[in-house]
């Protein structure tokens, strides 16, 4: 490689990208249509179990693409926490060159999860908006600043995550653990304003929450909810963020070798 740093970064980012892209999308024969079909039948169940007990609406919005519009916001942040505290050991190989740092692995990681989950997005709202269901969104700029700030927060949560497991084994057991009641106090399938006082205000301390409800409000502005603020999930985002890579770079020579 060339003398210049910045232009080695880029050249190893593009390598570890088309690596991991590659990867995921044909490791295995269907696996880029497992993708796609994981979050479908999630939200598919959802949608069904919310139709038998007869809600239509929560919050004043449909309750099909409420329930799409969240699933997509949590899983780019799940998956992108996983693929964060994977990376170093899907691509301990690339670490004999010394070009290659294990921040580098995680970064590409959680961008090509990125990538997947935009398209997937996409590729739900055609399907929706076929089945007469409008989504459409009112301020798309919202939307996106949602969905990156949940990304982000991901690869800070898969930084700190990855070096905790290194540093206490059995911390990954915990860490699995905590993404179920995640999943249910983030507003993914249960709307956080029917949660009564004083839980409410302790729900609210959760970063999830707020950048799923940002992504419907930027679908539907008249969307009631609670009051959500996409600073603090950029706040909480940056510290896990500042975190993580302080983790990574002090630690940089232990990931490596272990």
């Amino acid at each position: 490689m060339s003398g210049n740093p910045v232009k080695n970064t880029l050249m190893v980012w593009k390598a570890l990208f088309l690596k991991d892209a590659l990867s995921r999308f044909f490791g295995s024969r269907g696996a880029w249509a497992w993708l796609f079909i994981e979050p479908c039948i999630h939200i598919w169940v959802m949608v069904v179990i919310f139709t038998v007990i007869r809600t239509k609406v929560v919050g004043g919005v449909d309750v099909a693409t409420w329930i799409m519009v969240g699933m997509i916001g949590f899983f780019l942040f799940r998956r992108t926490s996983v693929q964060g505290i994977h990376a170093l050991d899907c691509n301990r190989a690339f670490f004999a060159f010394r070009q290659v740092r294990p921040f580098d692995t995680a970064l590409t990681s959680a961008v090509v999860e990125l990538f997947t989950m935009f398209w997937t997005f996409v590729i739900l709202l055609i399907v929706f908006a076929l089945f007469g269901f409008s989504v459409i969104p009112e301020n798309a700029l919202m939307v996106l600043f949602g969905a990156l700030g949940l990304w982000l927060l991901g690869l800070g949560y898969g930084l700190i995550s990855s070096v905790c497991m290194r540093i206490v084994r059995d911390s990954g057991h915990f860490l699995q653990i905590l993404m179920m009641p995640m999943y249910f106090i983030s507003g993914v399938i249960i709307p956080m304003n029917t949660v009564p006082e004083p839980y409410r205000s302790y729900v609210a301390l959760n970063p999830v929450l707020h950048g799923l409800e940002c992504m419907r409000l930027g679908f539907w502005p008249d969307y009631h909810t609670l009051d959500v603020s996409l600073w603090y999930l950029y706040g909480v985002a940056l510290v896990f963020l500042v975190i993580g890579m302080g983790l990574y770079r002090s630690l940089e020579t232990r990931l490596v070798a272990q």
